[in-house]
Order: C-alpha cells, then sequence, then structure tokens
C-alpha cells in the first residue's frame, strides 16, 4: 500500500541501487554495520535499529519519511533522505549476513523494508 501513493525520487534512488546489487550479485554486498552517528540520527527520530523493528513499525516509519522527504523543512528533507540510505545500509547488512534469529517472526521489519524497495524499483 505504500509502494502505491506518492514516493519521492530520493526513495526511488534507493531503492534502484539496491536492487541492482541484488540482482547483479545475487545478495547485497556486505556493508558495515551503521556508525554512532547513524544510530544517533535514528534515535533522534525515535526509530530502532532495523533489526529490532516490526513490519508495523517500518511501514509506519516508511509513511513518515515518504513526508518528510517531501517537505518543504530543508533539514526534515536532508534527515529523511539520510535515514533511507541508512536503512538501505542496514538492510544490505541483514541480508548479506543471512540474518537469522529466534525472533525474527516479531522482528522482521527488514521484509517490509526490501518488500517496499522491490515494489518502488523500476528494476
Amino acid at each position: 500500500m505504500l509502494a502505491r501513493g506518492e514516493v519521492p525520487e530520493s526513495h526511488r534512488r534507493v531503492a534502484d541501487n539496491y536492487m541492482v546489487i541484488k540482482k547483479v550479485y545475487g545478495a547485497p554486498v556486505v556493508q558495515p554495520r551503521i556508525n554512532n552517528r547513524e544510530k544517533a540520527l535514528l534515535a533522534k527520530y525515535d526509530f530502532n535499529l532495523l533489526e529490532y523493528s516490526t513490519i508495523k513499525q517500518i511501514n509506519e516509519e516508511l509513511s513518515f519519511l515518504k513526508r518528510w522527504a517531501l517537505s518543504l523543512d530543508k533539514g526534515l528533507r536532508d534527515d529523511a533522505n539520510e535515514i533511507m540510505q541508512i536503512r538501505a545500509k542496514e538492510l544490505k547488512f541483514i541480508v548479506a549476513s543471512r540474518y537469522v534469529n529466534l525472533t525474527s517472526e516479531i522482528y522482521s521489519g527488514y521484509k517490509a523494508l526490501e518488500m517496499y524497495f522491490s515494489e518502488i524499483s523500476k528494476y
């Protein structure tokens, strides 16, 4: 449902980048984990790390990020675009490391993010 509405161009670029890497290499190339500055930005907006997020949380977050990316406030727009980059980086790490956890049924927000990327990507 989120992918059917107006999608910011920055989201499409991130999704296209992720999908191209996934199709060329079969799985995203291993990326380093996010750094403390990126964690602080997520904490500023009260977002969990992707590996500790539920599908509902990620869907809500994506709706916020879509609105913020189209905002007139440049700071909010820049933060939304950077958060989307951080989420892509986290997703690449999770998929490349074949993230498996006993609680993965609960914390499977990364699946919602990957589905969003595949829906909005032209690849």
